[in-house]
């Protein structure tokens, strides 16, 4: 099946209707200025040329993970301080957040410190001593003897990750359940890489706050930094997950790492001890992970608070599916990255093969920055290629289905085409929620479908506000209609396919996770037949 990439003019039409700038998608040569800012708190622009960066690195970096099909979706490069290269993969675009997965740990661990410098508590605090409330009848002397630091540390002694079992007793407070786990070995001793530890410290940062992590931060770090409109998931009490769900800009994670460079220092401001910024991102304990040796393994090169060593000596926060906060100390530059990919450590070795000697000025002598320029310009996940009419469009439009039982409850589905737009609309007890999908371009919306789980629900679930979306359409033949729907502020999308046979309907879900994982979808096939 052929494909083509979003033409440009396609691209401006389309954040047009998210109501988005196109600034961010091309490099900063392109500016009449060698450096700006976008926005209030916004980084400063400038030539990778300017800073001492060969533009021909950056943009092999850019070829091969587009080779290597890793899926990036955004991707900012600093360097003294200046944004030298930014793109973002159409339909995702800069003004959009993202889903962080596990890089909101050292987000988690910065409000840790941010608490350890008003003295509310110490890395050497007992967990116990705590959540006095919380604790199970027979405290074993593991439990007694773990500390902040091993929680931050990803040693609390338990023999594997601690995440799964909170979510399996809903009528227990998470805090409690943690409490009354098995710890296996003495803390200290034994690294599990353990999101649940993650949100014991986003717990112990709202009791002895009285805030919500992300309210703790909001006023500390998020306001001096200029990041504006972050989330953050929360679990049943109420108590920001800590250890996965914060959504933010490519740039707020850029500006994060930035922060972390420059020791703690924004716009001459102290916001973060230097001391705690050098404990965090040492190698405290020896890290598990990876496939490979050592020498080749960005996962085997020690752990701090919540972040990552990197070969290089460099140090990164990463969540899960590529989302990456680089920080190179030795060459004062910082590296943020989102992305679904089934293969982490790919882009680790593209940046470390292509990003870091251009940041070093191998090629600088010679160095072109219109290639790169182009390139950014013009990033985008290539279209599904098809038609975008059948015949069968205008005997289907208006047309509504009733479904037979199903896991997902849906009792209707009904579609509407026009000339540009097919619409596709789902009905459960809950309401109805509907995509409508460019033909054969993205259409910019917002829905109340999320990607992958066997329910229909939003993303997050207490937040009931609808979630960004970008869908295209295709007919792969006059009886099938397929759509892609990308929620632009996760890192998944969805593929749904509808296959048309006289009075009859059939639609099958298949959703990136299940790709990545090369599983069938959880999800059923639902099937209709037109309502009289």
């Amino acid at each position: 099946m052929a494909t083509q990439y979003l033409h440009t003019s396609t691209r401006r039409t389309f954040l047009k209707q998210l109501g988005l700038g196109v600034a961010g998608f091309h490099l900063a040569s392109a500016l009449p200025l060698p450096a700006w800012a976008i926005a209030p708190g916004g980084l400063l622009r400038s030539v990778p040329e300017a800073q001492g960066v060969a533009s021909g690195g950056i943009l092999d970096f850019l070829n091969t993970v587009e080779a290597g099909k890793l899926n990036l979706h955004s991707v900012m490069v600093l360097r003294h301080g200046h944004v030298v290269a930014e793109g973002w993969w159409a339909p995702y675009a800069p003004d959009l957040r993202h889903t962080l997965y596990s890089l909101s740990k050292s987000f988690t661990s910065t409000a840790v410190g941010l608490a350890v410098a008003e003295g509310k508590l110490t890395v050497e605090d007992k967990v116990v001593a705590l959540f006095p409330d919380d604790l199970p009848a027979t405290i074993g002397p593991n439990l007694a003897a773990m500390r902040v630091k091993d929680l931050l540390t990803m040693n609390t002694g338990h023999a594997q990750d601690t995440t799964g079992k909170l979510y399996e007793h809903p009528e227990t407070t998470w805090v409690r359940t943690f409490l009354s786990l098995p710890v296996e070995h003495a803390p200290g001793t034994f690294f599990v890489y353990n999101s649940g530890a993650t949100f014991m410290l986003s717990a112990m940062v709202q009791k002895l706050t009285s805030q919500t992590v992300l309210d703790y931060l909001k006023l500390r770090l998020f306001a001096p930094l200029g990041i504006e409109g972050a989330d953050w998931e929360t679990n049943p009490q109420g108590i920001n997950t800590g250890g996965w769900g914060l959504r933010v800009r490519t740039e707020d994670i850029a500006k994060f790492g930035q922060l972390y460079l420059q020791k703690g220092v924004w716009q001459k401001k102290q916001l973060l001890p230097k001391t705690w910024i050098a404990e965090a991102t040492s190698a405290q304990v020896p890290s598990k992970g990876g496939k490979r040796p050592a020498p080749q393994n960005d996962w085997l090169q020690g752990y701090g608070y919540q972040f990552w060593r990197c070969r290089n000596d460099a140090y990164r926060g990463d969540g899960a599916f590529g989302q990456y906060c680089v920080v190179l100390p030795g060459e004062d530059a910082v590296v943020a990255i989102t992305s679904e990919t089934g293969d982490m450590q790919a882009i680790l070795d593209a940046l470390w093969q292509h990003v870091l000697p251009a940041l070093r000025g191998v090629g600088l002598s010679t160095s072109d920055p219109a290639p790169l320029r182009q390139k950014l310009a013009a990033l985008a996940f290539p279209l599904p290629g098809g038609p975008t009419t059948s015949p069968l469009a205008t005997q289907v439009s208006g047309k509504s289905y009733a479904v037979a039982d199903n896991a997902l409850g849906v009792t209707t589905c009904s579609f509407r085409f026009g000339p540009k737009t097919g619409e596709v609309s789902l009905r459960d007890a809950t309401g109805e929620r509907t995509v409508t999908a460019g033909l054969g371009q993205w259409t910019g919306g917002k829905t109340r479908f999320s990607t992958g789980p066997l329910k229909i629900r939003p993303v997050f679930e207490n937040d009931p506000a609808p979630n960004p979306v970008a869908a295209s359409g295709v007919w792969a033949d006059p009886n099938t209609f397929v759509m892609t729907w990308r929620f632009v502020e996760t890192a998944h999308y969805d593929t749904l396919t509808c296959r048309f046979d006289g009075p009859a309907v059939q639609l099958s879900f298949r959703s990136s996770l299940s790709l990545l994982s090369n599983a069938p979808d959880k999800r059923p096939v639902l099937t209709g037949t037109w309502v009289a």
